[in-house]
């Protein structure tokens, strides 16, 4: 699909905001006192920070292309 450079812009900005609240999101579980218990979490929002930094870097070589 072809996508104007202002959507490709927003995308990127809704991105880099969800990723910067996930990142604190793994800080504040990591510092629990039984961060153990929160593990499954921990490892969900790390999977989503990794997917989301894919999603960034397609969207930055998509706004090369243009």
């Amino acid at each position: 699909m072809n996508y104007t450079i202002e959507e490709l812009t927003e995308a990127k900005r809704q991105i880099d905001s969800t990723l910067n609240k996930l990142r604190k999101v793994i800080i504040t579980l990591e510092s629990k006192e039984n961060s153990k218990r929160y593990q499954s979490q921990i490892t969900l929002a790390k999977c989503r920070v990794i997917a989301f930094e894919i999603a960034n870097d397609l969207i930055e070589q998509a706004m090369n292309q243009e």
